[in-house]
């Protein structure tokens, strides 16, 4: 851990040197999703690699950049694809973007991800705001010595997604006409996807969708006081007992059919009347 505030600045510092801007809002997009980067009026990009500490991004539909510009006019960063555990990552390197947001001044992260739904009242490409989530990932990002500089060596996480962007998450979608739930994503280490069994466990537990990312980033952006609104578009349907093959192709092409309605209502919260 202490090492981070030092791989913080040096990003940080990489990043003003090309973009000075002061972001309302850090943007991390799932699996499918990166095309909300299209409405960014583009002022400045990386490639991971440019980046001091950045890991690279291997994962399928992941193109590894970080887009900085307006959105709406509001100045944002969005990446355009994430890391995963699954890649060989440690949960420290996953989450270091979050941190470098909050050095650079935003006030709020906008997650999404791709996930399997396990709540029989969801179907394929419906959004679910996320009001919680279960850690089964066997790691946690805060584990080894705290940094005070970045956090407390306990964060509270009774409301790790903010209770106010996640209402006005739920008051765009009525608006906007979007099949939108509110429910918990549990995150799993991946990368193979679950048994029935599992799933039954998963459901059980108090699960409506899993996935194998967003957690760390969460309890990152609690440690370091960032309010999170997250959305999870539900890309095939994991139902013990009418489970069928995953089709990792269709998976992608279902969160892309929903990406729309995800742009919807990220533009609505972060719309400058909004929270945070």
């Amino acid at each position: 851990m202490l090492d981070l505030f030092d791989k913080m600045n040096d990003a940080a510092a990489a990043i003003r040197e090309r973009w000075d801007r002061v972001p309302h809002a850090g943007i991390i997009l799932g699996t499918g999703l990166g095309s909300l980067v299209e409405e960014i009026q583009e002022e400045a990009a990386f490639d991971y690699e440019e980046i001091p500490h950045f890991p690279q991004t291997t994962a399928v539909s992941h193109q590894g950049r970080l887009i900085c510009g307006t959105l709406h006019g509001l100045p944002v960063m969005a990446m355009e694809g994430r890391f995963h555990m699954y890649e060989g990552y440690a949960l420290k390197q996953i989450t270091l973007p979050v941190r470098v947001m909050k050095s650079l001044g935003a006030k709020l992260l906008v997650v999404s991800n791709a996930c399997g739904g396990m709540n029989p009242n969801y179907r394929e490409g419906d959004v679910m705001v996320i009001e919680d989530h279960i850690n089964l990932m066997g790691d946690n990002p805060l584990i080894g010595i705290n940094d005070d500089r970045l956090g407390p060596r306990f964060p509270d996480m009774s409301q790790p997604y903010d209770a106010e962007l996640i209402q006005r998450a739920l008051s765009v979608a009525r608006r906007e006409d979007i099949v939108a739930h509110q429910g918990v994503f549990v995150a799993v280490s991946g990368p193979n996807l679950e048994t029935r069994a599992e799933y039954r466990f998963l459901r059980n537990i108090g699960a409506d969708v899993v996935g194998m990312s967003t957690v760390p980033e969460v309890i990152v952006a609690a440690h370091c006081g960032l309010p999170v609104v997250g959305f999870s578009i539900v890309t095939d349907m994991c139902l013990p007992d009418a489970l069928e093959p995953a089709d990792v192709q269709q998976i992608i092409a279902t969160a892309q059919d929903a990406e729309p309605r995800l742009r919807a209502l990220v533009r609505g919260v972060l719309a400058p009347e909004s929270p945070g």
